[in-house]
């Protein structure tokens, strides 16, 4: 008779925590990076592609430390994990909130800031423009397949950061917060032309109305200005591509150098 298979639970608490940790950090990735976090994605694709990257790359990782999952260790492990992959995801997205705060810049020059609707990735309030100059962001990163790098990136996570009970180094923390900083800094870059056009044409109304007082000038004023502020806009929609795709680039780069920040 053949033998019959035997496990015991030191076995069977090796293999769930060798599934769990990578798992954790992945579900926490996707749940926090740019396309994949979208609330019209529902959770349970989320749940599944989790999952199904966890199948795929786990058996290709290192040996994970043997630790009780319900230990203080295991514990503090699961909570690396989570913190890893949101910070991960954070990182991917810090490009497209420079997107969603150009829209917030040019939309209140032009006069649109009363032109908002709730949205649900935010969940709040977002002006009509910064929604539309994010919808071409995420096309933009589907058409140049950044969405397949970012998936290999968090592949490639656990090779730069292996699973360890190791405390994090704070390097890594202060990398993503220089990072977050420069949301502004490319918002406004790309904001600049809109912004510099439409305050010339107030100033210039605003001349015209000191020369001509009997021409009124709130009256067309808005009109001129969102339709100057459209036109400026459209002849800028070729330059967004090439603005962005550095940017993409720069945020893939990221990750990797944040997680050697956290190596000890």
């Amino acid at each position: 008779m053949p033998p019959i298979l035997s496990v015991n639970s030191e076995q069977l608490s090796l293999w769930v925590v060798t599934f769990l940790w990578p798992f954790v950090r992945m579900l926490s990735f996707i749940g926090t990076a740019p396309v994949l976090s979208e609330a019209v994605v529902p959770r349970t694709v989320k749940l599944l592609l989790a999952l199904l990257l966890a199948m795929v790359i786990t058996p290709t990782l290192a040996p994970v430390p043997v630790v009780p999952m319900m230990s203080p260790a295991g514990v503090w492990i699961l909570v690396q994990q989570i913190l890893i992959g949101a910070a991960m995801g954070f990182s991917m997205r810090l490009v497209f909130a420079a997107v969603q705060a150009t829209g917030e810049y040019v939309g209140l020059q032009m006069g649109l800031s009363f032109a908002t609707f709730f949205d649900p990735t935010s969940g709040g309030n977002t002006m009509v423009l910064a929604r539309l100059l994010n919808v071409i962001a995420v096309l933009i990163f589907l058409a140049s397949d950044m969405h397949l790098l970012m998936i290999k990136t968090l592949a490639e996570s656990f090779q730069t950061l292996p699973i360890s009970d190791a405390p994090l180094a704070r390097g890594g923390w202060a990398l993503l917060a220089v990072a977050g900083g420069q949301v502004v800094t490319d918002g406004l870059m790309l904001a600049l032309p809109l912004i510099a056009s439409l305050l010339s044409l107030n100033l210039a109304m605003g001349i015209l109305n000191r020369v001509s007082p009997q021409f009124s000038i709130f009256s067309v004023g808005f009109p001129i200005t969102l339709l100057a502020g459209l036109g400026m806009l459209l002849y800028l929609m070729q330059y967004i591509g090439p603005f962005l795709m550095p940017r993409f680039a720069a945020s893939l780069d990221l990750v990797p150098a944040f997680l050697q920040g956290l190596r000890r």
